[in-house]
């Protein structure tokens, strides 16, 4: 065989003062920055949790325990609060309201008017306001009382509009009423004077001459907060009815264990080594 036409059955061999690259290996070797092998997932040898959810810049603390002292306190204040507010929105009604023309008789006051629509408007005016009433009570409980959603809010709407209601009715009737029993007692026969708004759809019955109990529209802002109550709980997104942390801000890790530092990749073959020195 001549050096042109070599043999194609014999490998050449050929020397090269190069050393031969380095293989990548299939598993990369161990690092000192690589995370030490734990326990299975889901426990620590201690016993505690081994992974621990917190969203990026919140710290989450376990609920506290239900106190029933505190709840009944939180309903109690609510229902005081709102009652409190009766009074200005009696206020309200007795600006709204018209007063009803009379005449003086010698039995006593009767209408100046055969058929007046002032009683009637003054009913409607009071529902209309005890309606809007209870759906703000409402309102201002779920957004400001956020950790007491649900049950607790509640009730303390329900009870406290309740209770507003024959409050506003009892300010808003006295408004001018002073003036009216003295015109009603001194007032010759035949003259005419305003009574003030009063209702005649609604009032209160005394159950046992103990438990009074409300009736006709002054149950309208209990009604108007109870149905705002339910309609905010039915279409929150929250199970819980309290905010939640967005479940994508949400980041895993081991509890008490560092976070683990990615390997340094092996080097690509025939890849030149880096200057040293």
């Amino acid at each position: 065989m001549s050096p042109d036409n070599p043999d194609p059955e014999r490998h050449a061999d050929i020397s090269d003062d190069r050393p031969a690259p380095p293989r990548p290996s299939a598993v990369p070797p161990p690092s000192e920055s690589a995370p030490p092998a734990g326990p299975a997932f889901g426990s620590v040898p201690d016993g505690s949790a081994a992974l621990t959810a917190y969203p990026s810049g919140v710290e989450l603390t376990p609920d506290e325990p239900r106190r029933p002292l505190r709840t009944v306190a939180t309903v109690l204040g609510v229902a005081l609060a709102l009652a409190v507010l009766g009074g200005p929105l009696g206020l309200l009604w007795a600006a709204f309201a018209p007063d009803t023309p009379v005449l003086k008789t010698a039995e006593g006051a009767i209408y100046a008017e055969p058929q007046p629509e002032q009683p009637i408007a003054a009913d409607g005016w009071f529902s209309l306001l005890g309606l809007a009433f209870g759906v703000l009570a409402a309102l201002a409980l779920w957004f400001l009382l956020r950790r007491r959603r649900g049950p607790v809010g509640l009730l303390g709407a329900v009870l406290g509009t309740l209770a507003a209601a024959p409050v506003a009715w009892q300010v808003g009737r006295r408004v001018g009423l002073a003036t009216f029993d003295r015109l009603l007692e001194s007032a010759p026969a035949g003259q005419a004077f305003t009574k003030p708004a009063d209702l005649r759809a609604g009032g209160i019955d005394w159950l046992g001459h103990v438990l009074p109990v409300p009736h006709g529209n002054l149950l309208l802002p209990a009604f108007g907060a109870a149905v705002t109550y339910t309609l905010l709980a039915g279409w929150s997104r929250w199970p819980s009815l309290r905010p939640e942390p967005d479940p994508a801000s949400f980041s895993w890790v081991s509890a008490g264990t560092p976070a683990p530092t990615t390997a340094p990749e092996p080097p690509a073959p025939g890849a030149a080594e880096p200057p040293r020195g």
